[in-house]
Order: C-alpha cells, then sequence, then structure tokens
C-alpha cells in the first residue's frame, strides 16, 4: 500500500510549487491533462515543458487533427509558464490567445510543448509557447495574455 503524502492546499503554495507537485507525482495531472494526452515534463520559473501524442479522440470531419488540440495545449503551456512565476494565492485566467498553426499535427507522434513567461506586471502576464516534434519542426505558436486576480492586499 503507498503512503499518500500530507499535501498543503492549493492556494497556500506558489504556482511553481504547486506545478513542481505534479511534476513529482506527488498531485495529479489536472483532467484536461488526460483529454489532450498530455504529461507535464518539466517546470521552472518562467518555462515548462510538456509532452503530448493526438490520437483518435483529437480528429477531425477531415480525418486530421483538430486544431483545438494545439489550442489547448499551448493555452495550457503558456498559461502555466505564467503560473510558474505567481506566488500563493494569486489566480489568473487566460484573455487572449494567439495561435498560429504551421503545419498538420500527426497522430501518434509525440509532441513537445514549450511555454515561457515574456512578461509579468502586477495586472498581466504574457507569454508564448510552441509545439514541436522532437527533432525541431515546428507545427504551432503561440502568444498569451493572462489576466492575475490580485487582492487588494497583494502586492
Amino acid at each position: 500500500m503507498s503512503e499518500t503524502k500530507d499535501l498543503q492546499p492549493q492556494e497556500k503554495l506558489s504556482g511553481l510549487e504547486l506545478l513542481q507537485q505534479i511534476v513529482d507525482g506527488e498531485r495529479p495531472h489536472p483532467t484536461i491533462a488526460g483529454v489532450i494526452n498530455m504529461r507535464f515534463e518539466q517546470i521552472e520559473k518562467g518555462r515548462v515543458l510538456f509532452s503530448a501524442m493526438a490520437d483518435d479522440r483529437h480528429i477531425n470531419p477531415m480525418d486530421g487533427v483538430h486544431g483545438g488540440f494545439c489550442a489547448t495545449l499551448l493555452d495550457s503551456v503558456t498559461g502555466c509558464a505564467v503560473h510558474s512565476a505567481l506566488e500563493a494565492g494569486v489566480p489568473f485566467g487566460t484573455i487572449e490567445l494567439n495561435v498560429k498553426m504551421m503545419r498538420p499535427v500527426p497522430k501518434g507522434q509525440r509532441l513537445i510543448a514549450e511555454g515561457k513567461l515574456i512578461n509579468l506586471s502586477r495586472s498581466l502576464g504574457v507569454s508564448e509557447g510552441t509545439v514541436k516534434d522532437e527533432a525541431g519542426k515546428l507545427y504551432a505558436h503561440a502568444t498569451s495574455t493572462c489576466m492575475l486576480i490580485r487582492s487588494k492586499s497583494t502586492p
């Protein structure tokens, strides 16, 4: 029988601490990770790496991978790049996501999604993300703006 570690409530953890617990397997991946078939791989302040693989659940009517697969993956890595730089108790939400699809996404191929923080202010986090294959071929790029929801007492 495995031992369950007592974990602090999410709102008591910085974004980096919370995301690192997911990478380390101390917390489960969010449920969207199962829908998109993505895994958190590396987390550091301002930068995240996920892996993902499109499968039969992600097919559009033309028998290709739906664009929403990459859009969701990019929303996730750009949001987590912002989250990784936030202190405890600061929620956020994506207010703008601009996605450029470069080529059709293959089904059944491991992809690497990277998110990087570009700028963090008191009220906004701006980040960018890419989806590439393991050889470095670019499939999609995004920029994102997230609104930080700070309480009046948060510096």
